[in-house]
């Protein structure tokens, strides 16, 4: 079987391609095949799919618009989520898998490259599980290495600088931490003395202005809301400052030494395992691009670590460096090509560990969803939205007029429930007091635990701003079976209605 795999591998290469957008597919499927109640990053997505704005908060809005094209043109839904999602996830292993073509001129290590990314447990696990804007700013990063890449292999051409400044300014609104990218590229080059030539070309500033072109709308945005975009984000990195055993400075490197050594471990070890015969001629072979790529490894994580001295900073996660740890299969392959083997006889072990990581994770998320209410473990996906919506919408002739939910997961769930209906969550934008349209409007607010059993304070303030003093509306508390739940197993809504002239 593993002959024939190689053999059918060795004769048609690019099957690697097919293989990728059926994983993605797959993911879009089981992901539909799920009850339509969504967790954290989706919910968010689903709620401010109702909005264009030029920013939204602490996360770059790439995704965001996106997002909001996808559901102007075809409604929102569980499935016009998760499509946003694997293209995105698609993409970037397209041009991840262009990009090793530039750099070695094989397709077999082409397929290596991509492969091995997919071991990495930001894109086969966390990707998949709950993230949104880091899938975006990696398909940002393997455009932008495309692009550099093909400016540098090939002669200077306008389109490949302004394909540069496109990929840098799509990434500056994906992550704002995509910029070392760029910046650790640049300072990969300067010892490369015909590289360096590509700096002083007169179309970097055609590459610049399409990066500014870009950037422009958002960076207008931050300008005039800066603790909005960078408020939570430094809040997280300082998070247990106060207890911190060693001084900050120490205790932010260890995390990011932690961090950084998760990130890479499991595909060290998978690409150590697959090559192992070879893994000391593979250290020892160098060529250009191994260099260059290195020194873009040293250099980003060099600019994290003076970030990180710079901001005081004691906490890293190791997803924060997804987009930098994603140089590391790239360079990998550059270095088999360096050394001058033959990848092809590897492929098969290669791709059959990247698709039991891969798919194997998918097929286990849904599994969990399945199988976890046997034996009573309850997720976000297990919350009953659906039966909520028929309970509350039973014995009505129309719709609300407006939903105000208490938190953001419990509105992007409203939204796919009500799709017509705007939902309206107080404090967001964080200057603008909600105006509430007139008819009915339903207030909803999770009842679980102590005290949830009349309409919380925050909702309250939404209709005393609209003019609704007075006494509150009456509290109904609904309790709901779990999506694939016992009947004995039930999630409490709390909800109340108030007629708004």
């Amino acid at each position: 079987m593993e002959k024939n795999m190689r053999s059918h591998l060795a004769r048609r290469p690019e099957v690697i391609y097919f293989l990728v957008a059926g994983y993605c597919l797959l993911s879009i499927i089981l992901k539909v095949l799920r009850p339509a109640s969504i967790e954290i990053d989706e919910s968010e997505q689903a709620f401010l799919s109702q909005y264009l704005m030029l920013g939204y908060g602490t996360q770059p809005p790439l995704y965001n618009w996106l997002q909001y094209g996808v559901v102007a043109l075809f409604g929102i839904s569980v499935t016009a989520l998760a499509i946003v999602k694997n293209t995105l996830l698609f993409l970037f292993l397209l041009f991840y898998g262009f990009t090793a073509r530039i750099l070695t001129q094989s397709q077999d290590l082409a397929a290596v490259a991509m492969l091995t990314v997919l071991t990495l447990p930001p894109v086969f696990l966390l990707s998949q599980r709950d993230l949104s804007h880091t899938v975006a700013a990696l398909f940002t990063v393997s455009l932008f290495l495309y692009g550099f890449f093909s400016v540098l292999k090939q002669p200077p051409r306008l389109i490949g600088y302004l394909l540069v400044g496109l990929a840098v300014g799509l990434g500056t609104i994906a992550k704002y931490n995509f910029v070392i990218v760029p910046v650790a590229a640049v300072l990969a080059i300067l010892p490369e003395r015909r590289f360096r030539e590509r700096l002083f070309d007169w179309r970097v500033l055609a590459a610049l202005v399409a990066c500014l072109a870009v950037v422009a709308p958002h960076a207008y945005w931050v300008v005039n809301n800066l603790s909005d975009a960078t408020g939570v984000t430094v809040a997280e990195m300082k998070e247990g400052a106060d207890s911190a055993l060693l001084p900050h400075s120490l205790e932010g490197l260890l995390s990011l030494a932690v961090a950084t050594i998760k990130g890479f471990a499991l595909t060290l070890f998978v690409f150590a395992l697959v090559f192992y015969a070879d893994l000391g001629k593979i250290l020892s072979a160098r060529n250009e691009w191994t260099r260059i790529l290195g020194r873009m490894l040293v250099a980003t994580f060099v600019i994290i670590a003076l970030i990180v001295l710079a901001m005081g900073a004691t906490h890293m996660r190791a997803k924060w460096l997804a987009l930098f740890t994603a140089l590391l299969p790239l360079y990998l392959a550059c270095k088999v090509d360096a050394a001058g083997l033959d990848p092809a006889r590897r492929l098969p072990a290669l791709l059959s560990i990247a698709g039991v990581l891969s798919v194997g994770v998918i097929l286990m998320l849904w599994a969990r969803v399945i199988v976890g209410p046997m034996i009573g473990d309850y997720s976000f996906v297990h919350i009953p939205y659906s039966g909520f919506a028929r309970a509350v919408s039973s014995g009505r002739e129309a719709p609300p007029a407006a939903i105000v939910a208490d938190d953001r997961v419990l509105a992007g769930n409203l939204r796919i429930q009500f799709p017509n209906t705007p939902i309206i969550l107080p404090g967001f934008p964080s200057d603008v007091t909600a105006k509430l349209p007139s008819g009915s409007v339903l207030f909803v607010w999770s009842a679980e635990g102590e005290g949830r059993d009349k309409i919380p304070h925050r909702l309250l303030n939404v209709l005393a701003s609209n003019g609704a003093g007075g006494s509150a509306p009456e509290s109904t508390i609904v309790t709901i079976p779990y999506n694939l739940g016992t009947a004995a197993d039930k999630y409490k809504f709390g909800y109340a209605w108030a007629q708004q002239p």
